[in-house]
């Protein structure tokens, strides 16, 4: 647990969507003061609410990931708040799929703009402000490590994002800054249901069945928990985590593992 006279801080983008939200109750409740980020503000205001009357502590930071200059002020933000940043995650995340001769450029830069620039332009705003201890943890997927039929441009960017995570890990390790990619397969939040509805073609749960028929647990696949994966970004972010660094950790059922 965190010292309630001085808790740790943790900004988290996403965190009023399914993962994020997940994220935030878990830091919550382990003591760390948390600043949630969101464009959704009805969900922002409401995620912010349930943590406040745990007796927690909660920020409602306005957040678009496309935007530098929003990335510079939701970090200004949770300073102006606390006075300090000691984790960050980046939890926000765009899903488009299709054959890529149907993809467009809007496609493209959705996508790319959410997962990865806005990623690294919030880091990049944190950075000068994190000290011995802090630690970054990115959410990528098991789609950036081994491709998906039909999903190029989603594996392009969360493939950018998990070395973006290693490189970082290696520029950052000498002021001993940690930096980690948590890797999902297939979660129960709100994403999995828009793809199920958006490219279902009519058949969401049918959808949905495809995509537990990757996995090797057959008659017994679930979708991942969002708790499981909170679970796991908590372990990274505790402060003597110091020989975790660089890794892309896989929370998948094994999807990734091999045939």
């Amino acid at each position: 647990m965190i010292d309630q006279a001085t808790p740790r801080v943790a900004l988290i983008a996403g965190g009023a969507g399914g993962m994020g939200a997940a994220i935030a109750a878990r830091l919550s409740s382990e003591g760390y003061a948390v600043a949630i980020a969101d464009l959704e503000s009805e969900r922002l205001t409401a995620t912010v609410d349930i943590l406040t009357a745990g007796g927690g502590e909660a920020l409602a930071v306005p957040l678009d990931m496309r935007r530098i200059g929003s990335c510079a002020a939701a970090v200004d933000a949770v300073l102006a708040w606390r006075g300090r940043l000691d984790v960050v995650v980046n939890s926000a995340g765009v899903w488009r799929e299709g054959e890529s001769v149907s993809m467009t450029e809007a496609d493209w830069d959705i996508v790319f703009d959410v997962n990865l620039k806005g990623a690294f332009f919030l880091i990049q705003a944190a950075i000068p402000h994190l000290v011995a201890g802090a630690c970054i943890v990115n959410i990528a997927s098991d789609a950036g490590i081994v491709g998906n039929n039909g999903a190029a441009i989603y594996c392009a960017s969360k493939g950018g994002l998990v070395l973006l995570t290693k490189a970082l890990a290696l520029e950052l390790a000498p002021r001993q800054i940690r930096v980690n990619a948590v890797c999902p397969g297939d979660v129960a939040t709100p994403m999995i249901e828009f793809q199920a509805e958006r490219y279902g073609e009519g058949d969401p749960d049918g959808y949905k069945a495809k995509l537990l028929s990757n996995y090797p647990q057959r008659d017994a696949a679930r979708f991942i928990k969002p708790e499981e994966i909170a679970r796991m970004v908590a372990f990274l972010c505790e402060p003597d985590g110091a020989p975790i660094t660089g890794a892309a950790l896989s929370i998948d059922f094994g999807v990734t593992a091999g045939y």
